[in-house]
């Protein structure tokens, strides 16, 4: 049986961070899914601040893997200041750093209509009994 090439692609999930480990666990799930239903992406976490890893570490760790492009989906409900500002100028030393790694970012992923229809969704369905 031949072995399946190492993904090519890579995918960071970048949130804010926090200091409660139970604040990351939404965002893993995302990781997690991921990992189950697109096994030829190889996706992670990456956080602003607050934990880790951080966003350098996670485009290495990436890198270490073999990728050869990455897109980081910016895991904000708007582009604040962390997307708008803070995410580029990232972004910009990662690509000085990895020159021959093709890395683009994604809108935040809130501003996705479809995320917009999923919450819409959900915030008028009615909520169950207990």
């Amino acid at each position: 049986m031949a072995l399946s090439p190492p993904p090519s692609h890579g995918v960071i999930l970048f949130a804010h961070g926090s200091r409660d480990p139970l604040w990351r666990l939404p965002i893993e799930a995302v990781r997690e899914r991921m990992a189950a239903t697109q096994p030829q992406v190889l996706a992670c976490c990456a956080y602003l601040e607050l934990c880790q890893p951080d966003l350098t570490q996670a485009v290495q760790h990436l890198c270490d893997q073999g990728v050869r492009s990455i897109t980081v989906v910016p895991m904000f409900l708007g582009t604040g200041k962390h997307a708008r500002e803070d995410l580029p100028h990232l972004v910009d030393a990662l690509r000085v750093a990895h020159p021959t790694i093709d890395l683009t970012v994604q809108a935040a992923i809130g501003e996705d209509p479809r995320m917009t229809a999923l919450m819409a969704d959900i915030a008028g369905a009615h909520p169950p009994s207990l």
